[in-house]
């Protein structure tokens, strides 16, 4: 590989983002490889601009400031794709520590062909913590909530799709796949998202192969904000609304979703049962909980879905109805295809 894009969104987090590009700026890599850093501003409200200017001007060439005025994760990523230039984009967060050969680290496999992308370690620091009530390891570990991701210290071919603080595609994977789609992807302090792992999903489907690479470090600090049941809550809620809203799931309105029903109610039995030795265990407990508020999200998002389709599937034919000439010439011109309910992809 001969170039390298580092792209990194951000919203609103100026207080992190200057320790985020500072470890950037330290990396290490072989001086035949090229590489710059696109910061995307999603149309922050604090000091964002000021702190990724004043880095274009210590490193000019190596930082690019872009401004994306669609809210959204997705829009602001999809517009850095089509700027960058390397041959290789690398994603990583605003919240992050990176370490010095992480990006040379994480992009290494790909110079061999076949491999079109990687995923590396994010570490929640040597010295976290969890409180009593969260299991990070183990079979109750609810670890990713709080962004971590850690397969083991063995460099292998993934088999789960890489979250977005840490993985690197070939360029062209988004030229043959399309981009991230944006009816995922958080938007402002929203919690759908899932853009990132989606990506993965579709790549490895595909029958491409993604390489984890347990050298490539990042490390995700875990704010006071995040170490609270509510935050946890609400995380698994609407990680069940981005799981069924990925999926583009429309149940009819009349029909209770009857698998993710069962789900509901085998979390709630297993955390009220007294059979169970481990169920008293805070962290089968809370794990349990998360998981049945995950099927409740899912629920919720595939009504929503119904209904959104539903009320376009009206509206389509009440202007059909009301200009059947528009509708002639939208179906002889192949336009007006519209299919309610079919997922959109950028």
């Amino acid at each position: 590989m001969s170039s390298i894009s580092l792209i990194l969104c951000t919203y609103n987090r100026s207080w992190s983002l200057a320790k985020a590009l500072e470890s950037v700026a330290a990396s290490t890599l072989l001086d035949s490889v090229g590489w710059d850093v696109w910061v995307v501003d999603n149309n922050s409200t604090d000091q964002t601009r000021e702190v990724i200017e004043d880095f274009c001007r210590r490193y000019p060439g190596r930082f690019h400031y872009m401004f994306e005025p669609k809210q959204g994760k997705s829009h602001a990523l999809n517009a850095a794709i089509q700027a960058a230039t390397g041959e290789v984009l690398a994603f990583t967060d605003d919240d992050v520590i990176v370490e010095p050969g992480w990006l040379k680290n994480l992009t290494a496999p790909l110079d061999d062909s076949k491999w079109s992308g990687t995923a590396g370690r994010i570490s929640l620091g040597t010295d976290f913590s969890p409180p009593p009530w969260l299991a990070i390891r183990g079979a109750f570990s609810l670890g990713s909530s709080l962004v971590q991701f850690d397969e083991g210290d063995t460099q292998v071919e993934l088999s789960k799709a890489p979250f977005g603080a840490n993985m690197a595609f070939r360029k062209r994977m988004f030229e043959k796949y399309g981009n991230f789609r944006t009816d995922l992807g958080r938007k402002g302090r929203g919690l759908i998202g899932n853009e990132d792992t989606e990506f993965g999903e579709r790549l490895m489907v595909a029958g491409e192969r993604l390489c984890y690479v347990p050298s490539a470090l990042v490390n995700h600090p875990v704010t006071p904000g995040r170490l609270t049941k509510r935050y946890i809550r609400a995380y698994w809620f609407y990680y069940g609304r981005s799981v069924a809203r990925q999926a583009g799931e429309q149940l009819p309105l009349w029909i209770i979703p009857l698998r993710y029903l069962r789900r509901f109610i085998r979390r709630l039995k297993w955390m009220f049962s007294v059979n169970r030795r481990w169920v008293w265990s805070p962290h089968a407990r809370f794990f349990c909980e998360v998981h049945a508020l995950m099927a409740v999200g899912q629920i919720v998002e595939s009504y929503r879905q119904s209904f959104q389709a539903n009320l376009s599937s009206m509206i389509f034919r009440k202007g059909a109805k009301e200009n059947p000439a528009d509708l002639n010439h939208q179906a002889k011109s192949g336009r007006g295809s519209f299919k309610p309910g079919a997922s959109q992809s950028s």
